[in-house]
């Protein structure tokens, strides 16, 4: 198996000496043509702590990159949405000293009630935000309307009843005002996770429960990717882990669908085995040709992009390595987009060496 696909380009998104540059998946990716928007953080490196080599009392602060050219260049810009807490860290206080973390400052009463998201219009966008990853986490929206130069928000999400609500960006539109927001919630003892669907009918303004994708794990199930089948079925692709030590225990990808707009959930399959140690989040794209496309960091050797192909909507799955030479498994989290043109677009965070930099890459090519 080649090491790229056919008609494959990469690119550099973001990479600055000494900085820590990640997580991709925790925030957005979206596009108009050739114009895509992506949002990570950038902090700095430090002492190793077995798997992020990350500068814990120094923030780690959101970074819009965009590009113009479908992928091939890009440039910085500040993220003007307001933080909650006076401090720069978005939605990753497990990354950062306590006095640079949102939870101990939150004060929900911030929150404003946005007006009426309208989730077809395709110049609007949600990102999703919140504070740590288990017990007492909490999450919030923000909204733009003008390809992510601008954002209202915070807008408040509820908790739900739940211990803990720590939800990356996973909005299926389901309607002009209508839509599920996939969270991801704590377990009964407030540790990781499980996702619920909420459901919106009112563009934002209030949220109502629907079901569980899935039972509540041994392990955890987190980070959803989902999207809407023309049929009107709803695809859900889960990052997966058992129980036992972090770098020894199982972690898969398995796929769940809703045929009731998220009020019950059945398994379709498990189209990643095996993620390697520590596990990676998917990104779940839809082809025009009916195709789906699951891309997702491999942790298990040679680290690098991989991606499962299904023509049969998640039945059968064949495999593709997207690239193959990062330096350790310190990578992934991707988010990932269908082109016009018929291509794939991926953002991801690597590196090439064990005390290198943690950069941004893209890769474009055609499944």
């Amino acid at each position: 198996m080649s090491s790229l696909p056919i008609e494959s380009t990469r690119s550099i998104v973001y990479r600055e000496s000494g900085r820590f540059a990640g997580w991709p998946a925790n925030y957005g990716m979206w596009g108009w043509g050739e114009e895509v928007v992506s949002i990570f953080v950038a902090g700095w490196l430090g002492p190793d702590t077995g798997l992020h080599p990350r500068d814990k009392s120094r923030p780690f602060a959101p970074v819009v990159a965009r590009s113009l050219d479908g992928g091939r260049s890009w440039s910085h810009e500040p993220f003007t949405g307001v933080v909650p807490g006076g401090v720069q860290t978005l939605s990753g206080d497990e990354h950062v000293d306590e006095s640079l973390q949102i939870g101990p400052r939150l004060d929900e009463a911030a929150f404003v009630e946005p007006e009426p998201v309208a989730f077809t219009d395709p110049e609007t966008v949600v990102l999703v935000a919140r504070t740590g990853i288990v017990d007492r986490a909490r999450s919030w929206f923000y909204v733009s309307r003008d390809r992510a130069r601008t954002w209202s928000g915070p807008h408040p999400l509820g908790t739900f009843g739940e211990r803990a609500v720590a939800a990356r960006t996973d909005v299926v539109p389901l309607g002009d005002h209508e839509a599920l927001f996939q969270l991801t919630t704590g377990k009964e003892d407030g540790s990781e996770g499980r996702i619920r669907s909420v459901w919106t009918g009112d563009g934002g303004r209030t949220f109502e429960p629907r079901g569980w994708v899935g039972d509540e794990p041994e392990g955890w199930a987190i980070m959803p990717s989902s999207l809407r089948l023309d049929d009107g079925t709803i695809l859900c692709a889960r990052r997966c882990a058992g129980v036992g030590d972090r770098t020894t225990k199982p972690h898969w990808i398995d796929l769940y669908a809703s045929d009731d707009q998220g009020q019950s959930w059945r398994l379709v399959g498990k189209p990643v085995p095996d993620a390697g140690a520590g596990g990676n989040p998917p990104a779940l794209v839809g082809l025009a040709d009916g195709r789906l496309v699951l891309v997702y960091g491999s942790r298990a050797e040679p680290y690098g992009l991989r991606a499962v192909i299904s023509t049969d909507r998640g039945s059968t799955w064949a495999a593709t390595v997207i690239t193959d030479d990062t330096a350790v498994r310190d990578l992934g989290y991707p988010r990932a987009i269908a082109m016009d043109d018929g291509s794939v677009l991926a953002v991801f965070y690597s590196n090439d060496a064990d005390r290198s930099e943690r950069f941004i890459e893209a890769v474009r090519w055609v499944p």
